[in-house]
């Protein structure tokens, strides 16, 4: 206060600014007590009333700069990052029609289950059931009716725990008991089993719960930080009937897979490995777990589609959400921008979440609309401006092999209603007979040769190629022209002829086709080249190739080549490694590598090859992904 001036003119001031000046705290609290004291009763609720508006309204406005911080650069994106008005309306529309489905579920539960305590005390009160032949009056009170969107067949089935009386659901006659018991294998069955569990056995003592197993270091590495060759290779645990090996990684997936990662991870792989792996493992056996773990693993690589164009970005943060182009260069791989369709549709389908199929479908008909030579597309694409790099090579090898594939895989899996894919695929089948198809010298091997820049043949194929005759007789399968099932049979001995001439009878990654006329050997392998990575792609076609024929060869070359992974590949009390040189049986060389496509695809192909159960994984209800992931065929 200052000195000399009036007392009211004092207490103005107290409550003003001047006390800060003559640092007498105890004197500014002093007159402010004596002004409250001084207020009504009514002048004091009315401050207290504007100070608890006040304090609401920075409570709400902190907390709205929260939930726009967490949408805009990390976690899962908000639906209207993806849609516009009117179809934020269907989704919730949607989501209030899934609702009140549950609750008359829900009712229709209450209601057997009162019907089922009726029935038992009735038979209670008049002893053991009468054999007379039930009416159709008599059926009907057995059960309630569920709507007809709900009944058996659908894919929205109640969860089932893992336990001894696990029994699961494929989707075909009825349940399929993939551990019964009393189920029967044959000795090659046996076999793979045994070289599956052995595997196993390496992984779960030295790098359980971690991405990849080195068995000759008995050591690990990460990728993505998220148990890998775990979530790879459960459903084929599954299909294998190994119960022991199927609980232990239900139990890790469970209580220790985390997708909170602050790690960088590319879109494709962790698509067709984990969430494939994942939605395989829920569709066997209708287990909750594995729906949220994929459910949590898609909203964290939404934001890939975040891009200028309509093209994904390949990578993305797990936990902060950032996307963004390969260190490597500005494009994304074309393969991988159109191999995640699959699994992003299935995801979408069992959440009743239409954001996950939304966003995939956007960028099929996105590439579908871009021009191509003769249906043959470059391996690269660029996410800022949605353009294909044109001057980039064109192969069915590396960066560009599955969106072939998926081309006709989505098609399959959607009930064959969209057209423009099997259109697409189409196209493709006919680019490679005007472009890439040629025989080799001596043997008059078929083979798909590249594009070198999209113009200049190379007669260099890549061991991925060989998926392609299996996917061609999918396709004569699923009433495609003839002629792919001619182009698939001698695409099938060539791929075999790469595993047949070499010295481990195991195939190089890379050969080169001789052109030359009066050449003494088809196949040219470059040093770089001969390494062997334990890749499913030819076992792949093997199967697809002996389900639709039943010719006995290729379960003669399946399993010949089987030995030789048991001979060259087997690291005693370790498991199974990639070599370096297939050409050199003295010395093939470990690159000390088990790599999860071995367990996920190679062994699953290999024991569906010797399988003679027609209801196990049934092709006209499952479509395998490009990780041996099998998933639904949907009416639409």
């Amino acid at each position: 206060m200052i000195e000399g001036t009036p007392r009211q003119n004092q207490l103005s001031i107290n409550l003003g600014f001047d006390d800060y000046s003559n640092g007498k705290d105890y004197k500014k609290r002093q007159s402010v007590f004596r002004v409250w004291k001084r207020l009504s009763s009514l002048q004091r609720s009315v401050i207290c009333f504007v100070l608890l508006l006040g304090g609401i309204s920075i409570i709400y406005i902190v907390s709205s700069v929260r939930k726009g911080h967490r949408g805009s650069y990390g976690g899962p994106s908000e639906l209207s990052d993806f849609l516009d008005s009117k179809e934020r309306q269907k989704m919730e529309q949607e989501k209030r029609d899934y609702i009140q489905k549950m609750k008359q579920r829900h009712a229709v539960e209450q209601v057997n289950q009162i019907v089922k305590k009726n029935q038992e005390n009735i038979r209670r009160k008049k002893g053991p059931p009468s054999r007379k032949k039930a009416t159709k009056e008599d059926k009907g009170l057995d059960k309630v009716q569920l709507p007809p969107d709900e009944k058996e067949g659908q894919l929205n089935l109640p969860p089932k725990a893992a336990g001894d009386d696990l029994v699961v659901d494929q989707g075909s006659d009825g349940p399929y008991d993939y551990f019964d018991p009393k189920r029967q294998f044959s000795e090659k069955q046996k076999a793979i089993q045994d070289a599956f569990k052995f595997a196993w056995k390496g992984y779960k003592e030295h790098a359980w719960g971690h991405d990849e197993y080195h068995p000759i270091s008995k050591s690990h590495s990460e990728w993505f930080g998220v148990g890998l060759t775990i979530v790879d290779s459960i459903d084929t645990a599954i299909i294998m009937g190994l119960k022991d090996e199927y609980l232990e990684a239900r139990e890790w997936v469970d209580k220790s897979l985390t997708f909170d990662k602050d790690k960088d991870v590319n879109l494709f792989e962790i698509t067709i490995r984990a969430l494939g792996g994942l939605l395989s493992a829920y569709h066997l056996t209708n287990d909750e777990v594995f729906k949220n773990k994929a459910k949590e693993l898609g909203d964290r690589l939404l934001p890939c589609f975040k891009s200028p164009s309509n093209v994904p970005f390949s990578d993305v943060n797990l936990r902060t959400g950032h996307a963004h182009a390969p260190r490597w260069g500005p494009d994304s791989s074309t393969s991988e921008v159109t191999t995640i369709q699959l699994e992003f549709r299935d995801l979408s389908r069992i959440t009743k979440d239409s954001r996950y199929e939304h966003a995939v479908d956007v960028v099929s008909e996105h590439v579908h609309k871009l021009p191509k030579k003769d249906g043959l597309v470059p391996i690269f694409i660029n996410a800022n401006t949605g353009s294909f790099r044109s001057s980039a090579t064109i192969t069915f090898g590396a960066r560009g092999d599955s969106y072939y594939e998926y081309l006709l895989k989505q098609w399959i899996q959607t009930g064959k209603q969209k057209d423009y894919l099997k259109n697409d695929y189409l196209q493709a089948v006919e680019g490679i007979k005007t472009h890439l198809l040629k025989e080799s010298e001596p043997s008059k091997l078929l083979y798909i040769g590249e594009l070198l820049g999209g113009r200049s043949f190379s007669p260099k194929m890549d061991h991925l190629v060989c998926f392609m005759p299996g996917t061609l007789a999918l396709g004569h399968q699923n009433g495609l022209s003839n002629d792919h099932m001619e182009i698939a049979t001698k695409l099938a001995k060539t791929c075999y002829e790469m595993y047949n001439k070499m010295p481990t009878k195991l195939s190089p990654e890379i050969v080169y086709f001789n052109q030359a006329p009066g050449a003494s050997d088809d196949l040219i392998v470059k040093p770089l080249d001969a390494h062997n990575l334990l890749r499913p792609e030819t076992v792949e076609s093997l199967f697809y190739m002996y389900r639709f024929t039943q010719d006995k060869k290729y379960r003669e070359w399946g399993w010949q080549i089987f030995l030789a992974f048991m001979k060259y590949t087997k690291i005693e009390g370790a498991g199974f490694s990639s070599i370096n040189n297939v050409k050199s049986p003295g010395n093939p060389g470990f690159k000390d590598k088990l790599e999860s496509f071995f367990l996920a695809e190679t062994l699953k192909y290999l024991f569906l090859l010797f399988s003679d159960d027609p209801k196990l994984m049934p092709l006209d209800k499952f479509v395998f992904n490009t990780e041996a992931h099998p998933l639904p065929i949907y009416s639409e």
